[in-house]
């Protein structure tokens, strides 16, 4: 089959390769086959094994985007009398925020700024002056900006005062290497079709396994979404609570063969390639970037629209798509921006190829090339 390759240069869904598509064209099958929760034991270990836990960690899986796991993690892991502290440095953890304002958690907030690391003096003050935090939250990379957040500190912090740290490594997971006892994590989260570069549907927690056995006594705020109940079952079962996406897990199990035939270091070492080209185009170009690039994470680059009365988002978004690349907004406030993100079965020279779209898009446009700012 001849499947066109678009070059997904928005932060998720990334580019796949043919083989994980066709992964999915599989003969019709019953979810609660022995044949297909054979399927999803191993994947839950090798979920385990990208982020180096030993058997002190599990994996979860969910049907849905990655958003279920900032929901499941937040409401099922505070326990009762507690309080959930996030740190709010973005769009991502604004979200956060939101789930845990939705079920009335309690809720300790630092507001930190976007485009900079976090204050760590303030996050310990907080977990000193309120002994009723339950755990630590925060996202490992904001994708919306590209900051890079100190997780490894932030939760060494955390385990110093007695707490758990949970993160959101949706942008991460699989593409920058991460180590969950030396990063003192206890909790992490991704998507499959982010860094295993699968498909949109399936979604998995890892953590640890002794907390996620206590959270069975902690209060049940939500019926479908619930970690303790998803991990009972898959303990007990095999399979999931509810109906799981099929032809989308096996994607994932496709997916999963090709990261680990590539490596760790070698994928992270391609995306690293990726984002350099980004770079490259971007200083050729003269466009400005909204954070400095030693508090990025590599992976996502936050661009500043040129100001250039010629200047539209939408033509050159259009423009580049009819061509087969993808860009894609940003998430600041009150700035507009947008982002070239490094993630997927891409590499240098489909980088290059952009560029080339993208400035063809420019002219077009009737922008000025270099582009200018005031």
């Amino acid at each position: 089959m001849n499947i066109k390759r678009n070059i997904l240069l928005n932060p998720g869904p990334s580019t796949t390769t043919d083989t994980v598509k066709m992964a999915q064209v599989v003969p019709d099958i019953c979810p609660r086959e022995k044949e297909f929760a054979g399927i999803m034991a191993p994947m839950r270990e090798d979920l385990v094994r990208i982020v180096h836990g030993g058997s002190d960690y599990t994996s979860v899986l969910f049907c849905g985007s990655g958003t279920i796991c900032i929901d499941i993690a937040l409401n099922s892991l505070l326990d009762e009398g507690k309080k959930a502290l996030v740190i709010n440095n973005g769009s991502y953890s604004e979200r956060a925020c939101d789930v845990c304002r939705y079920y009335g958690l309690p809720l300790v907030e630092i507001d930190q700024p976007i485009d900079e690391k976090p204050d760590l003096s303030v996050i310990e003050n907080a977990l000193k002056s309120d002994p009723d935090i339950g755990y630590v939250y925060v996202t490992y990379h904001e994708t919306g900006t590209g900051l890079l957040n100190p997780v490894r500190e932030i939760g060494e912090i955390a385990h110093r005062y007695g707490k758990f740290l949970i993160t959101d490594t949706t942008s991460a997971y699989a593409m920058i290497p991460i180590n969950v006892h030396e990063d003192n994590i206890d909790f992490c989260m991704a998507s499959a079709q982010k860094g295993i570069m699968g498909m949109t549907g399936l979604s998995y927690i890892v953590g640890r396994r002794n907390i996620i056995e206590k959270s069975k006594d902690f209060p049940k705020r939500s019926y479908y979404c619930n970690l303790y109940m998803q991990y009972e079952y898959f303990e007990k079962t095999g399979e999931m609570h509810f109906t799981p996406p099929v032809q989308t897990i096996y994607a994932a199990k496709q997916a999963l063969i090709e990261y680990f035939e590539e490596g760790e270091e070698p994928k992270w070492a391609r995306h690293t390639r990726v984002m350099n080209a980004i770079r490259a185009g971007i200083d050729e170009l003269g466009l400005h970037e909204a954070l400095s690039r030693d508090v990025q994470a590599g992976l996502v680059a936050a661009i500043e629209y040129p100001d250039d009365p010629n200047w539209d988002f939408d033509k050159i978004h259009d423009y580049c798509y009819e061509r087969g690349f993808t860009i894609y907004p940003g998430k600041m406030q009150n700035k507009g921006t947008f982002r070239l993100c490094a993630l997927g079965a891409i590499d240098e020279q489909d980088i290059k190829d952009f560029w080339a779209v993208f400035k063809d898009a420019l002219k077009n446009a009737g922008v000025a090339v270099p582009v200018k700012y005031m």
